[in-house]
């Protein structure tokens, strides 16, 4: 993993967005979630088929604007830990990955 990695600055991930990033070290990509100054970055695959959540690129967000959906069969996630709503992996959580904001830079940590 590329801990230290300056994944890009805050501003380009547009507020209540997600934008997906690949990292060496990982076995998916990751994306990461702005809400506000807030963000929050999980491994793009679904607890239930291990899937990635975007069929298009950075296209994590459900049409009711809450939620993460999972492309493959339409489970939706909270958007503040990753925990599954609705769909096959009801209970199951998004894998998080430790990232931070260092003068405006969204850094893994």
């Amino acid at each position: 993993m590329s801990v230290g990695r300056r994944l890009c600055r805050l501003e380009d991930i547009p507020d209540g967005k997600a934008r997906g990033f690949p990292v060496n070290g990982f076995e998916h990509d990751l994306f990461v979630y702005r809400q506000g100054a807030a963000v929050r970055a999980f491994i793009n695959s679904c607890p239930h088929q291990g899937t990635p959540l975007d069929w298009v690129p950075d296209q994590f967000i459900a049409p009711d604007g809450v939620h993460f959906i999972c492309a493959t069969h339409g489970a939706l996630f909270r958007t503040g830990d990753g925990l599954c709503v609705d769909g096959p992996c009801l209970g199951e959580r998004l894998k998080t990955v430790a990232i931070d904001i260092e003068e405006g830079w969204v850094i893994l940590r």
